[in-house]
């Protein structure tokens, strides 16, 4: 019980440091730079968070209830509190696809992601290292290592990943279909679902930057590999569901997209 609690004091922290950083960037940072610092923001809130929670699921043993609820939990605060970042490569993609951002502003928005990514790995082992729980103790005698998150095959792996973010992208593409008190709560339902659907397979991550701090560092498979299935697969399972939904299905039903201002759909993702 007490690991419990000290993780959750963690990711309180995280979220309130995250919350923060937004609120000065917000009133240091006017137009684009805001845009940019609210990603690193929000990714770095993503990613410590998960850091936090994988370490408790793996290590503490908490029923299954406890961390789906958990899940459920922090996937509410992190929707509430992004402020509409993405926290996901593939949003910033699907943006460039859709002619509503430039191909540099993406990139930068991917660079911010992914320095945020790094820098929520320094801050995951710097709380780590101050022992304030047995399951941080441990982990810390282990050299804050982490073993093979693929249970499966590189394949199978791979499917779920691309499953996953079909299933995200397909429910944030509907999601104005629902009742706007409930959206959230749907969203984060659909990704604790996902989680206990796919987690013993891969993870279930579904969101690259968010793997690449989390899952990359583990032993069990090369980078290549890794690579395969966390960034390929989330980016075919985002590519096809925008095709079967906005091309095939209107092309089968005689309805065209062609002049559609169709908004990009939001890539987040928590555990």
């Amino acid at each position: 019980m007490t690991d419990l609690v000290v993780s959750v004091a963690v990711l309180g922290a995280a979220v309130l440091l995250s919350e923060v950083l937004r609120r000065t960037a917000a009133r240091f940072s006017p137009g684009e730079y805001w845009t940019y610092l609210l990603e690193a923001a929000s990714t770095f809130q993503l990613c410590c968070c998960t850091h936090e929670l994988k370490l408790l699921g793996e290590t503490a043993g908490l029923e299954l209830p406890v961390g789906l609820t958990l899940t459920y939990f922090m996937t509410v605060v992190h929707l509430m509190t992004f402020n509409g970042a993405s926290c996901n490569p593939s949003g910033a993609l699907e943006s460039v696809c859709r002619g509503t951002s430039t191909i540099r502003a993406a990139l930068v928005i991917i660079a911010c992601q992914f320095g945020a990514a790094v820098a929520a790995q320094y801050f995951a082992a710097s709380v780590w290292t101050l022992g304030l729980s047995d399951v941080h103790i441990r982990h810390q005698r282990f050299g804050f290592r982490c073993f093979d998150p693929i249970s499966g095959t590189l394949l199978e792996a791979a499917a779920v990943e691309m499953a996953c973010a079909f299933t995200i992208q397909a429910a944030a593409m509907h999601v104005h279909k629902v009742d706007e008190k409930l959206r959230v709560h749907f969203i984060a339902a659909v990704i604790t679902g996902l989680v206990y659907a796919g987690g013993s397979i891969s993870g279930a991550i579904f969101n690259p930057v968010l793997a690449f701090s989390v899952q990359f560092p583990c032993s069990g498979h090369t980078y290549p590999e890794y690579c395969f299935v966390y960034w390929l697969g989330p980016f075919l399972g985002m590519a096809s569901c925008i095709l079967l939904f906005e091309k095939i299905v209107p092309f089968l039903s005689g309805k065209s997209t062609i002049g559609l201002d169709v908004p990009a759909a939001p890539k987040q993702k928590t555990q």
